[in-house]
């Protein structure tokens, strides 16, 4: 009987005279995406790629990556990197427990796409495998650490529109017939789990886990959703004894408004189209309105890099601004919502 190998042993923190070096599993339109918001940051860079093909690997670190950045021809090869801190998991979530698991095992910090993974149980038990060897975990749901939500969050917990009353948030596009992670159910192909989770993590992050959700949407004929919306109730009586509500939609049919707003009895914030990447966002009070720009480095995605580093750097395994905890409730409320909308197996 062969030996069980040893856990290995958690990274100690990345020094502070160095650049974060980044591998990236999967070089996707996403991927791309994410390691150009990194090249403006001075202390990151790209420094290895995984691929199914080595020759994308090859392409994206000629592209993305620094000097002498390596690309491999698997997933195994870029998780096994000894210059590696951190590996950005870019593939498809239908992927994400496979692969996430991977790069834990080979004792690597991991920043995994959302959504997690496919359901709660798998993301309960990527969370745990994390915790378990000590090692750092973050769902890249980038709507967290962008500058604007985070004011937004601020404002709100401080006071600025009163009693909260309402949240309302849609998310929609046309989606690609050729892009195969949104078509293939044997990918995770999912329009709540790819865009619909924008709006919940919205109302989430604002009013918190909901106690009662009201949802319905559209199937594809292979049985996965392609549309829906929901209606969610939250916890957080006021001296008026109402509950407050949240009310979003999500579809991959259509061009919709892509717009937010939380309301409460003192006013109102708006977040024009594409909230979940904003760079402003309107303070309504009575007559008064108030456009407040904030500075976001890149597209977005800089930013959740930059907490990332800032944790690797502390020695921390979990992120404030990425808890995994609330990423395991999101993975909850949409086991939920799909459970209604009539979505009973996934890949």
């Amino acid at each position: 009987m062969s030996p069980t190998p040893a856990a290995p042993v958690p990274a100690a923190p990345v020094p502070a005279d160095r650049p974060l070096r980044w591998g990236v599993l999967a070089t996707g339109k996403i991927a791309g995406s994410f390691a150009r918001d990194l090249a403006l940051l001075d202390d990151h860079e790209v420094v290895a790629a995984g691929s199914r093909d080595v020759e994308r690997a090859r392409a994206f670190v000629a592209e993305h990556g620094s000097a002498d950045a390596r690309g491999y021809g698997s997933y195994e090869e870029l998780a096994a990197d000894p210059e590696v801190d951190v590996v950005y998991v870019a593939s498809p979530h239908g992927r994400h427990l496979e692969d996430a698991t991977l790069c834990l095992d080979a004792g690597k910090a991991v920043l995994c796409e959302k959504a997690l993974t496919l359901d709660a149980a798998s993301g309960r038990r990527l969370v745990e495998h994390a915790r378990e060897r000590g090692l750092f975990l973050a769902e890249a749901m980038w709507m967290r650490t962008n500058p604007v939500i985070r004011e937004v969050q601020r404002l709100v917990g401080d006071g600025a529109l009163g009693e909260l009353g309402e949240v309302r948030a849609e998310l929609g596009f046309v989606a690609d017939p050729d892009v195969a992670r949104l078509w293939e159910p044997e990918l995770g192909a999912s329009a709540l789990l790819d865009i619909g989770i924008y709006p919940l993590t919205f109302a989430h992050l604002l009013l918190g886990q909901p106690h009662t959700v009201a949802a319905a949407g559209a199937l594809h004929e292979r049985g996965f959703d392609v549309a829906g919306g929901a209606t969610l109730v939250h916890d957080g009586c006021g001296d008026r004894g109402v509950e407050p509500v949240s009310s979003l939609a999500w579809t991959q049919l259509a061009q919709s408004d892509n717009t937010a707003s939380v309301a409460g009895t003192e006013g109102r914030i708006e977040i024009g189209r594409r909230f979940h990447h904003p760079t402003s966002f309107t303070l309504v009070r009575g007559d008064d309105a108030e456009t407040i720009d904030v500075p976001v480095i890149g597209r977005g995605y800089a930013h959740e890099a930059v907490e990332v580093a800032a944790c690797l750097r502390a020695g921390r395994t979990e992120s404030d601004l990425l808890p995994l905890d609330a990423t395991v409730q999101l993975q909850e409320l949409m086991d939920t919502i799909l459970e209604q909308v009539g979505v009973r197996t996934r890949a």
